[in-house]
């Protein structure tokens, strides 16, 4: 299923959300126009080894992507998720929100996978938390999915709920597949997307809970 959109207008201009699709937008524009030669080194830079762990490396690599459909599918994810949590948790809020998000996926993944010597890049551990937030602030939302089943294409409308429970499951169903798997096989960073989605979550919850102290 991929999402295609939801069902809640932004009540306020989501500054930040496009601010971080425009950074993450350009540099990708710039790993296209690097030598191929140099590519690899930056990722190995600005990606984050866990065998190597800085904590520079962890918020560089929320920026840096592995091509097309990486960064296709993660600011199309943000942009149908990021508004709405934008318009609860504030413009300033929501990217230390995110920022967080971002770190704490990056370090759920190096924890479980400590010995990898393959840069772990993308957005998608905060874009997880959004999605996580999303879920606790708007649990009776509902998105518009493409979906493929043989030869069936369609669009339905599927509670936000429904589609964000799915996702995580398959994210924890993923990373435990990966348990006992060598730190250099690669693939898709499971730990992270989960690790960002329960911070999310948590943030989101507290998020709450202070606001009905101030109310």
């Amino acid at each position: 299923m991929i999402p295609l959109r939801d069902v809640i207008p932004s009540r306020t201009t989501p500054f930040v959300t496009i601010a971080l699709i425009v950074a993450n937008v350009l540099v990708f524009i710039y790993e296209l126009i690097l030598p191929a030669e140099d590519l690899r080194p930056f990722l190995l830079t600005t990606g984050l080894v866990p065998a190597h762990f800085t904590w520079l490396s962890a918020v560089t690599a929320m920026f840096v992507h592995a091509g097309w459909l990486h960064i296709g599918g993660n600011m199309l994810t943000l942009w149908i998720f990021g508004d709405n949590v934008e318009d609860r948790l504030g413009h300033g809020g929501f990217l230390l929100f995110y920022l967080a998000a971002g770190l704490a996926a990056n370090l759920a993944q190096t924890w479980t996978d400590p010995a990898s010597v393959l840069p772990l890049v993308g957005a998608s551990g905060a874009i997880a938390g959004v999605m996580g937030a999303y879920l606790l602030f708007y649990p009776y939302s509902r998105v518009h999915v493409l979906v493929f089943f043989l030869f069936f294409v369609d669009v339905i409308d599927v509670p936000a709920v429904l589609f964000l429970g799915i996702w995580f499951v398959m994210q924890l169903f993923g990373g435990v597949g990966q348990i006992g798997s060598a730190g250099d096989m690669g693939g898709v960073a499971f730990w992270a997307h989960a690790g960002g989605f329960v911070s999310g979550l948590a943030v989101a919850l507290l998020f709450r809970r202070q606001t009905r102290d101030w109310t």
